[in-house]
């Protein structure tokens, strides 16, 4: 079999955009990483299309392991195209495959989820199903309950199953411009823990609800277990009556524990003033938050099933539960410290993009997909 020419999608709009905004922006960065390793693959490119941006406005992928192209140069020079952070037009993938090119789109958001409250909430237009030809669709493991069937059946393509990557090289470049007498990285022996949530709050997948009565649970069990909660990702609910209420229902809150905050990346504040991360997630148990944590030896309240015995687990949402494994990691974190480590550093090197395991099971993803016969 020849050697790939393959791009990856990356949104690129106007104005100033960063690698933390969202996963998938590092996501692309990662993917392309692993393909630099790929023996089927000859050349790697970030392809920039779906936005309206300009190459200046690009420079947030400056440290880019491979080059950009737009998508008019992908489409004369590359034999698969992986629609992966922009969306791309069923035009130019109908005259993409008709001269001999393989698509895949990589879905690593819960899209069954989120097209959902696109319509019944009336929220702005996104991918659905727009009858474009895929010649395959890769997702992750966290996403096999909720989306293989769904987009086997909307999308009318084979679905495969791949593994999620992530690297602590972003995470590092970032943490080095910490001023000095700070790192990414916990520090034990405080008497109160100062805890942390991240749900981006925007869709129902991730919210801070759960991690708030975990919070709540603690508090009401071990008055002197917390310092501060700070709630990150939820400025714009402050004024929600809903929420508003449900929040002023939190001893937590009534008893001047929390604050409601913006958004910022997690390497940011957690080197300041962050001990502990407590997350929720609804079929998405995959996620940087839980790496980046782990990575700094933060200890991480969590309900993923996908992340092996990282951590300090309770299960769906069980807020209850949540609220005890707080309670049992504030009891035992430090004593554990370098076990903890050692069971989070095992775990990140499944995830790492340059693997051979990983490398291998792309490969053959490859292989699979050029070998299949046009539809």
């Amino acid at each position: 079999m020849k050697q790939l020419k393959v791009g990856v999608s990356i949104l690129v709009r106007k104005g100033e955009q960063s690698l933390w905004e969202n996963g998938i922006y590092q996501n692309c960065l990662f993917f392309v990483m692993l393909l630099l390793r790929s023996p089927l693959v000859s050349q790697a490119f970030l392809v920039t299309g779906g936005g309206d941006g300009s190459p200046e406005d690009a420079n947030f992928l400056a440290d880019s392991p491979v080059p950009l192209i737009d998508m008019t140069q992908a489409a004369q020079e590359l034999d698969v195209m992986v629609e992966m952070s922009a969306q791309l037009g069923r035009d130019w993938m109908v005259a993409f495959r008709e001269r001999g090119g393989k698509i895949v789109s990589m879905r690593v958001g819960n899209d069954y989820v989120i097209d959902i409250e696109r319509m019944v909430f009336d929220k702005p237009h996104g991918l659905l199903l727009t009858g474009a030809p895929y010649d395959e669709i890769w997702t992750i493991p966290e996403y096999e309950a909720t989306c293989v069937p769904y987009f086997a059946s909307g999308f009318r393509a084979p679905v495969r199953m791949v593994p999620h990557l992530w690297s602590p090289l972003v995470l590092d470049r970032a943490a080095a411009g910490l001023p000095e007498g700070h790192r990414f990285d916990y520090q034990p022996g405080r008497r109160r823990w100062r805890v942390a949530m991240f749900e981006p709050n925007i869709c129902m997948v991730k919210t801070s609800h759960i991690p708030l009565l975990c919070c709540e649970v603690a508090h009401r069990a071990n008055p002197d277990l917390l310092e501060h909660v700070y709630a990150y990702n939820t400025f714009h609910m402050k004024d929600h009556p809903v929420f508003n209420g449900f929040a002023n229902s939190l001893d937590i809150v009534r008893h001047g524990l929390s604050t409601f905050e913006g958004r910022f990346p997690t390497w940011q504040v957690m080197a300041f003033n962050v001990d502990a991360v407590v997350s929720h997630h609804w079929e998405n148990g995959q996620n940087y938050l839980y790496y980046e944590a782990l990575y700094g030896g933060y200890p991480l309240i969590h309900n993923s099933h996908l992340i092996g015995d990282c951590g300090y687990r309770y299960h769906d949402f069980d807020c209850e539960e949540g609220g005890r494994a707080l309670q049992q990691a504030f009891a035992t974190h430090d004593e554990n410290l370098a076990s903890y480590r050692e069971r989070a550093r095992r775990f990140i090197a499944t995830l790492d993009p340059e693997s051979d395991e990983n490398v291998r099971i792309y490969t053959a993803a490859f292989e699979n997909l050029c070998a299949r016969d046009p539809r």
